[in-house]
């Protein structure tokens, strides 16, 4: 057989067979070699660790251990919010406690928790934005953006009745520099509706 120009020898053709095993084999390829590296390869990425921790679920605030006595009385938590404070791409959750009362105003404390750091048990206290020792209670409590922001009611003198606070103060707390800072809102603003 005599082939003339333009001709192809059959056995030179492609046909859709042979791209079909073609791709097959470098889709094997491809795949054992994603799986297979050197023992000591360790290394992650910082995507793929913020992709972890966003995955995890944030802290329980029922789930903690407060640095709080109340005595006989239960521990309440009466407020809680989630959210990434720190940056890390992973949620806190900012709780709101005070002890039980059947009467009167007891003081809040206001708490940011982690998960543990082996990843198993309770949440942990990570840092105490405001202790129930500066007898402040919290109202108009939010998170958003990496900020906390709250309204704290206190009392100018002991004389006040503790029904009825006459103090009134807008704080926002905000992770810099490695720690939570604490900073007034100015008046007009307040937290009502953030």
């Amino acid at each position: 057989m005599q082939l003339t120009a333009g001709q192809d020898l059959p056995h030179t053709r492609a046909r859709a067979l042979h791209w079909l095993a073609t791709a097959a084999a470098l889709a094997a390829v491809a795949a054992t070699a994603s799986l297979v590296q050197p023992p000591d390869a360790t290394a992650t990425t910082a995507g793929a660790a913020n992709a972890r921790a966003a995955a995890a679920p944030a802290p329980d605030a029922r789930a903690a251990a407060y640095p709080v006595d109340c005595g006989p009385n239960r521990l309440d938590v009466v407020d809680s919010a989630t959210g990434d404070l720190d940056g890390d791409g992973g949620p806190e959750t900012v709780a709101v406690v005070r002890c039980h009362t059947e009467t009167g105003t007891p003081p809040s404390g206001v708490y940011v928790l982690a998960r543990p750091k082996a990843g198993q048990g309770a949440p942990r206290v990570a840092a105490t934005l405001l202790a129930p020792a500066r007898q402040r209670s919290v109202e108009g409590f939010a998170v958003r953006g990496g900020v906390v922001a709250a309204t704290l009611l206190g009392y100018s003198t002991t004389d006040v009745p503790r029904c009825c606070p006459d103090e009134r103060e807008q704080v926002k707390w905000q992770w810099k520099g490695g720690k939570f800072v604490q900073s007034e809102l100015p008046a007009s603003s307040g937290t009502e509706g953030v």
